[in-house]
């Protein structure tokens, strides 16, 4: 699942785009960038593609033109990624607006940031530090992501 925000800053708006595993809710890959090209969204789904090494995954986005772009649907095959677009009001796209509301209610709480810079190191913060490793997720029986994915490489391990 893929999805993109924007951040208000005093130099102008920061686009941020993130790619999330549905399974353990874990931000794989993320991008931050002045514009919302669709540079944004590939650099997001490069990350996620180094750390997961896909094999014929399911990668589903909404509709925006960023998705749509020769450049992402040739990148998703040569990536082994089968590029999926939500119709408008899909269900799907809950998780990744989820996980923006979380950000800017825990983290931004409606501040405007000196500069994209402070901006990007703070959300870097927000997903590397706290939501991916600290975070506590109802929807994963109230553990992290990071734990989540740790238990469930363990055999015969599950959550109570």
């Amino acid at each position: 699942m893929t999805g993109i925000t924007y951040i208000r800053t005093w130099e102008g708006w920061l686009y941020v785009a993130i790619v999330l595993d549905l399974f353990s809710r874990r931000v794989i890959g993320w991008a931050a960038h002045n514009t919302i090209h669709r540079d944004l969204v590939l650099d997001a789904i490069m990350m996620a593609v180094r750390h997961r090494k896909p094999n014929r995954t399911i990668i589903n986005s909404d509709q925006g033109s960023q998705y749509g772009s020769d450049d992402w649907r040739r990148f998703c095959r040569s990536n082994k990624l089968e590029p999926s677009m939500s119709r408008c009001g899909n269900c799907w796209d809950a998780v990744a607006e989820s996980f923006f509301s979380s950000l800017k209610k825990e983290r931004i709480k409606k501040r405007i940031y000196k500069s994209r810079q402070l901006a990007i190191e703070d959300v870097s913060d927000y997903i590397d530090a706290f939501y991916n490793r600290t975070r506590r997720h109802q929807h994963l029986g109230g553990v992290s992501p990071d734990e989540f994915e740790a238990a469930a490489k363990q055999p015969n391990v599950g959550f109570h």
